[in-house]
């Protein structure tokens, strides 16, 4: 089964006070291009991460979001309350060498200064937490993966409604096939008689129209297009990673149909080539899509 790049998948995990979440998203791209916002604690882990995403995502381009919540309040950024009282003091002397009466709100000017508000904990990644955080992550990518499959039987399902569209047609032009050569010799014939009014060797005429019908049959382009059709059929169902070989084929594909709209010399064999480009043209739309 092929897969989509389209892809959405989101994982969350506990350990001790916090909530760790990995979240990811996946669109379209020629290879993988991989973009990070990991939570600073986690950022060591990097390359790994990048490891792991890589090995199961292939191609797309993938945004990756890992964050921390604490699920309780954290307590407020505590107070140095020694740098605190420096600040005062030096304030208070000035006040008093400089004659300078002391500012109202000189409570919320020294909050401001610098170190006054200091965050003292310092954290580091212990491997339990790692662990914790790189599971997240894999159920992260096997939600991505399982979104990418439910894309995937969507496309395949369109992708075998329109190259079946296209048998079908090509299996109608056949129809049109000795009707348009008797059109051609009639054309040609009546063009001599009755437009030119000019005597002709018939034998000499047959010889040409066949010449000139050989170099407008279509039968080499039908088989190698129903060839392609086939082929393209084939690879769908053969697994996922088929994304560029598909599109290859669809060029194919689109080649066989132009040649047999250059050749038919027919308003009715146009017509059904307008209708396969139509349907091949809904298959480039989405084929970018497949990994």
């Amino acid at each position: 089964m092929i897969q989509s790049m389209t892809g959405y998948g989101k994982a969350s995990t506990i350990f001790a006070e916090k909530k760790i979440t990995v979240e990811l998203k996946s669109l379209n791209s020629k290879t993988l291009d991989l973009s990070t916002r990991i939570a600073p604690l986690y950022r060591e882990k990097e390359m790994e991460i990048r490891n792991e995403i890589s090995k199961a995502l292939q191609r797309g381009k993938v945004d990756c979001n890992i964050w921390i919540e604490k699920d309780e309040v954290e307590s407020g950024i505590p107070i140095n309350t020694g740098v605190f009282d420096s600040y005062y003091t030096q304030i208070k002397n000035i006040s008093i060498e400089k004659n300078i009466p002391m500012p109202e709100d000189y409570f919320q000017i020294i909050l401001r200064l610098p170190d006054v508000m200091t965050k003292t904990d310092i954290q580091e990644l212990s491997e339990e937490e790692w662990e914790c955080a790189k599971s997240a992550l894999q159920e992260a990518i096997r939600n991505l993966t399982d979104f990418r499959k439910q894309e995937g039987a969507a496309l395949e399902k369109k992708f075998t409604e329109k190259i079946n569209n296209i048998k079908n047609l090509l299996q109608n032009i056949v129809v049109y096939e000795g009707e348009r050569i008797e059109k051609i010799r009639e054309r040609i014939t009546e063009a001599l008689e009755k437009t030119l009014q000019i005597d002709y060797d018939k034998a000499r005429l047959e010889q040409e129209l066949i010449y000139y019908i050989e170099k407008l049959d279509i039968n080499e382009e039908k088989q190698r297009l129903g060839n392609h059709l086939n082929y393209f059929s084939d690879t769908l169902q053969s697994g996922h990673g088929q994304g560029k070989k598909l599109g290859f084929i669809t060029q194919e594909i689109g080649r066989e149909i132009n040649t047999l709209g250059s050749k038919s010399n027919h308003v009715e064999m146009q017509k059904i080539v307008v209708q396969m480009k139509d349907e091949l043209e809904q298959i480039k739309e989405q084929i970018l899509n497949v990994m």
